[in-house]
């Protein structure tokens, strides 16, 4: 949620800020401005006439030590209580108006942010590995894994239906060694405190991480319990603090946790159906930080590098972009993609996002910490990326490892956990 009182002081900066987006949310702003002002005018409306009545009411009570009130007083005093009335109703007809629209502005982009429409226009910040030369035709990571009987498509759709995937025998073990693999890797490398987080929230929380109101459609909910299945850890993690205050000594607090994700998918038939690219429930290990204003940007960088280690441990070719304002997601201020190479699909996958979302979580969820020295109560930043999601990421070990036999070599880093070299 972005700050009010700064989008009155500075209205066109954020129209500026927020056009570069190409979404359109400048119309949005400007009637949130316009009932801003309406809903400041009834406030003050309401301050007059409460004053007026006070000033009725004393007249009331004085003359009532010596005679009955004259009528017009009475008249006018029950005017004012209807006036007041009236207003008061108007006053919270518009605070849950402009609350709404709040909730449905995304993050301004931060200033380092590259203006651009579509993911063309995403600059490469830096690679790592060099692509692998094959002898032969790499093959995707469904013959691999189909051809060796892990996946079973079939069997999920006999389940679930389309858009699901199910694991059986080495690839199930392989999905447990490499969640087990990074949730070492962030716990004992890297500092972070592992969290087991349950897989349903409230809808509050979901409001306070931004994905609703606004994405209500890619969510699973379940309306007689009115939970939401977690599209990503980060809903839990974010909000695990959510209405306190934490002493700036406590900060930074770094949390990890795997959990499944379910996302509908919505409006994105036809796209990536392929194998493990696109599924509605997918595993994935988040990484989220909350942090003091200052040390925020420090502290994207540091999260890129914690994710960047688990494709280096596994030896997979990947590149860091960092994304233009219109390619961004909606709470993000900045925000780099890790995307593998994928040779038996010939592309690029993206892997984990990893966004600085400056305050603009922490005002939803109404986070807060005390400065030190003491002063008044400030916003965290709140950051969070995937240390990695695994459809892709297991797509990318079995393609950029594969043997021409069919079989896998796994690399040295992850062999500990899965105590075999091929597979």
């Amino acid at each position: 949620m972005l700050d009010i009182h700064w989008l009155r002081q500075y209205p066109q900066e954020a129209r500026e800020r927020l056009r570069t987006r190409g979404r359109g949310d400048e119309g949005l702003l400007d009637r949130l401005l316009e009932l801003d002002e309406e809903l400041r005018a009834v406030i003050h409306s309401v301050e007059a006439l409460r004053a007026q009545r006070n000033q009725v009411s004393r007249e009331i009570g004085f003359r009532r030590g010596r005679e009955e009130p004259p009528a017009e007083l009475l008249s006018a005093m029950r005017s004012l209580g209807k006036r007041i009335e009236e207003d008061e109703g108007k006053r919270q007809r518009l605070e849950e108006e402009v609350k709404d629209l709040l909730l449905l502005l995304p993050n301004l982009p931060h200033p380092t942010v590259p203006v651009g429409s579509d993911p063309e226009a995403n600059p490469t910040v830096r690679s790592w590995g060099t692509p692998r030369s094959f002898s032969f035709a790499p093959k995707p990571h469904w013959e691999i894994g189909e051809k060796r009987g892990w996946f079973d498509f079939a069997a999920a759709v006999k389940l679930a239906g389309s858009g699901f995937a199910l694991f059986r025998g080495e690839g199930a073990r392989l999905q447990r060694a490499l969640i087990r693999f990074m949730l070492d890797l962030h716990t004992r490398e890297h500092g972070y405190t592992e969290i087991w987080p349950p897989f349903l929230v409230r809808g509050e929380v979901a409001v306070g991480s931004g994905h609703l109101p606004k994405f209500a459609e890619e969510m699973y909910h379940i309306p007689s319990d009115d939970l939401y299945l977690l599209p990503t850890a980060e809903l839990a993690l974010a909000n695990l603090h959510r209405e306190e205050v934490l002493p700036q000594s406590g900060l930074p607090l770094r949390y990890v946790a795997y959990s499944p994700c379910f996302r509908r998918e919505a409006g994105s038939a036809g796209k990536d159906t392929r194998g493990l690219l696109r599924i509605h429930q997918f595993e994935k290990v988040e990484l989220v930080q909350v942090t003091q204003p200052e040390r925020s940007y420090e502290a994207l960088e540091e999260l890129v590098h914690h994710a960047e280690k688990v494709l280096q441990r596994l030896e997979i070719p990947y590149r860091i972009v960092l994304l233009c304002s219109g390619d961004m997601g909606f709470g993000a201020a900045k925000c780099y993609d890790l995307e593998v190479w994928a040779p038996g699909v010939g592309a690029w996958l993206e892997v984990s996002s990893c966004s600085n979302l400056e305050d603009f979580q922490a005002r939803r969820m109404n986070l807060r910490y005390k400065p030190d020295p003491p002063g008044k109560l400030r916003y965290c930043h709140t950051l969070n990326g995937s240390g990695t999601a695994l459809p892709r990421l297991l797509a990318a070990l079995l393609e950029n490892h594969q043997e021409e036999d069919g079989r896998v070599l796994l690399p040295a880093a992850f062999r500990a956990y899965y105590e075999k070299e091929l597979v």
